[in-house]
Parts: C-alpha cells; structure tokens; sequence
C-alpha cells in the first residue's frame, strides 16, 4: 500500500494516478477524512490523560486533609474521564482500522512511461524476438498434439481431481522437469539464490503481497486452518522478510523461487486456453528481487532481460510488450509482459509477467532496510522466468514436425539425456 505520507504531503499525486487509470477519488478523500479524524481522536485522548492525571493528584491532597466529599467528586471526575478516553481510543481504533483497510484497495503510483489505454489492445509493443516459424503443414494446437501423443490424461485428471486437472506423462513429463532445472541452473548463474518456499500462506502474509479483494477468488483456501494454496512463489518469497529491518549490506536479495502453483482460474475460457494454457495446478521458475529503492528501475531491466535471454535461449518466438494503465492490477508500478506466438492458436498469448512493485508490497509486510536517517520501505520485483506449462504449449506449438512430434530445444536437451524429439508416450 502507499505510505501514510503521501495522502498527508502529495495526495494530488495520488489523484492524477487516478486519473491516468480513470478511477475517482473517493477513496483517497475517505483516507485522508479518516486520518484527520484519527489523528484528532489520538490527540483529545492525550488531553483526557493529561486531565485524569492532574485530576488524580488531588485525590491524594483532598483525603489528606479531611475532604471526602472533595475526594468523591474528583473520583468521579476521573472515572467520568476514564469512560470518554475508553470511548474516544474506540473510535481512533476504528477510524485506523478502517483508513488502513481502504488504503490497501488503493493501488500503486504507476511510473510516468506506463502507457495510457483502458485495457489490454492497448498495451504497446516493447521488442519482437526470434522468427515464426515456417511450417510446411497446417500447424495443430497444443490440445491435439498432446492427445495425439499421450503425453496429458486430463479425463483421468478430472476424474481424480476434478477439471483442468492432468497427469502429465511421457516425454513431456520429462520435459517439464527439465525446464525447471534449465530455468533454476540460468538463474543461479547470475546471482541468484535457489529457494523452495512454503505451499501455504497464512491470511496476514497473503495480505502484504497482494489485494486479496481482488485475488482471493483465484486463490484456494485451505480449511480450518486457514490457511492459502501459494498462486506463485513471487507471494511467499517476497513475504519471507515481513516485520524485518534489513540490513542494507544484504541489498539486493536476489532469489530464484521454484513451487507449484495452484489457482482456480473461474470464468469462461477460450478454446486456446484448453488442454495445459490454464489450469489449476502448475509449476513456475520465478525471479525475485528485494533491493535499495535507488536500485530497483535498474533491477527490473534486469529482470526483463534475464527472461528475454532465457526465452531467447530456448529459441522461440515472442514479443515483448508495455502494459498499459487499464491492464494494470493493484500492486505493479510497472509491468511488462512477454507473449509468445502459437501457430496454432494464431495469436500472441502472456508467458511471463514482470513487475517493479517499488514500496507498495513492503509498506504492507512493514519491511525496511537500515538507514542513516532512520528505517525505510525497500523495494520489490519479481518476474517469471518460465511458468512450466506455458513453456510447453509454446514449444510443442513452435516446434512441431509434421507427423506430431516436437524438437526439443538445445539448451533442453542436456537435461533430457540428449532426446532431439518428443516421441508418443508407449502404452501403459
């Protein structure tokens, strides 16, 4: 969430992002009503205080010389202070409570070269990567390569597990692993440390990464213990440092997150995104960075390029785009998104996400780093580098042969024990 500062010294700022997304200003007037109000009730409180402990002194004086009467009454006085102090800390605590709540739905200060658009046919293109691929034949999508071949049961999955559950099998199975380890090995090469997180989070963890309002339909729930199935590992890693101070000879912490992933993923779906585009279980290689806030435009350059260079390495086409204001979510201050092109699908559809969320998940995990002037918000990103059964529909769509097999990628074929081609899976 934006710092309190901010709605008391440059709220006008927070009204232009408003208008630059084209939301009203509702809410950040109702913040900052709410703090004035707060702030007047902490200090109404201060003053009964200082009245109840003057009072209270001359109880003591009163019963020393005789006066009870004197003596009840400032008793009563006290007791009567008492109550309005219980009553005004009430209402502070609920003006608080309130005001914070409202001010984590308010989203992120978008940088100044965030597009203008109202949604996604109006991001704009950042870089074009690769070449399509010339195919000789009337190119298949995903789903019918991966029923031809076997290499996903997804009515045993559903029988098992329920829709957009699926054994994965074969080749592809093999495939998927080596991806992970490709993805994990490429990143640590660069500095990056590896970390397999936590598959729940509780509901406060969950809180300071994301707008719950806004994800908690996506996410599953795990009861009674309240407790959430991890959507990414960008949520428990970045996480992993709240209600810390920093110290600043740790900056940047630069991780590599590798978990499954689990969301529901409601609503009505295309045909393109069937078969394993969009499910509720996945796997995904994911870039984190925690770093001094001076740092962390460079940082999300560096981000992008460590995708771009995975990406490239796998020898697929994809383009990079600029995601505009009414694409944007609550959190990022600036996105891109890398899309790959599937031939079968005859579109570019997102692989990779990655984000400068500068201060706005630190505020609410209450993370600092150490400074001379005191403790300050560090800054967050995070990227995906490969989300596994994207990277699987992008290469069985890219590199199909004509009889329904799949290359594999060079860079992939270390970690397959040097298969070239995705073959059947044998029967079983």
């Amino acid at each position: 969430m934006l710092d309190m500062a901010m709605f008391r010294e440059n709220a006008d700022a927070i009204r232009a992002d408003h208008d630059r997304r084209g939301i009203p200003h509702d809410s950040i007037d109702e913040v900052i009503r709410l703090d004035e109000e707060w702030r007047k009730a902490q200090y109404d409180v201060d003053q009964l205080r200082r009245r109840r402990n003057e009072a209270a002194r001359g109880i003591a004086d009163a019963k020393k010389s005789g006066d009870e009467d004197a003596a009840k009454a400032i008793m009563d006085e006290v007791s009567t202070i008492g109550a309005q102090i219980d009553d005004l800390t009430a209402h502070s605590e609920e003006c608080l409570a309130t005001r914070d709540a409202l001010r984590m739905s308010i989203p992120n200060i978008l940088h100044e070269d965030v597009p203008v658009g109202e949604d996604d046919q109006k991001n704009t293109l950042h870089s074009l990567h690769g070449e399509k691929a010339e195919l000789a034949f009337e190119p298949r999508n995903h789903n019918e390569l991966i029923e031809m071949n076997g290499w996903v049961d997804q009515a045993r999955g559903a029988k098992v597990a329920g829709s957009r559950f699926y054994f994965m099998q074969g080749d592809l199975a093999r495939m998927e692993m080596a991806l992970q380890q490709y993805g994990a090995d490429f990143l640590m090469e660069r500095g990056y440390t590896l970390v397999q997180p936590p598959l729940m989070m509780n509901r406060e963890a969950y809180e300071g990464v994301t707008d719950l309002s806004d994800f908690e339909t996506v996410m599953y729930g795990i009861e009674p213990d309240k407790y959430y199935l991890i959507a990414t590992s960008e949520h428990p890693l970045t996480a992993m440092r709240m209600d810390e101070v920093i110290e600043p000879s740790e900056l940047p912490i630069k991780m590599v997150g590798v978990s499954p992933c689990f969301r529901r993923e409601v609503g009505a779906h295309g045909l393109s995104d069937r078969g394993i585009w969009r499910v509720h279980q996945f796997t995904k290689v994911e870039q984190i960075v925690i770093c001094d806030p001076e740092d962390s435009w460079d940082h999300h350059e560096d981000l992008l390029t460590n995708a771009v260079d995975m990406w490239d390495s796998l020898g697929l086409h994809y383009r990079v785009v600029n995601i505009c204001t009414g694409d944007m979510g609550t959190v990022a201050a600036r996105k891109y998104d890398l899309e790959a092109w599937l031939p079968g699908a005859n579109a570019y559809k997102e692989v990779v996400s990655c984000s400068n969320c500068t201060d706005y998940q630190a505020n609410r995990l209450r993370m600092r780093y150490r400074t001379s002037e005191g403790n300050s918000a560090v800054h967050t990103l995070n990227s995906t580098a490969i989300a596994t059964s994207r990277a699987l529909v992008a290469i069985m769509e890219q590199n199909q042969l004509e009889d329904g097999t799949v290359s594999v990628p060079e860079v992939l074929r270390p970690y397959m024990g040097g298969k070239e081609i995705l073959e059947p899976k044998p029967h079983m």
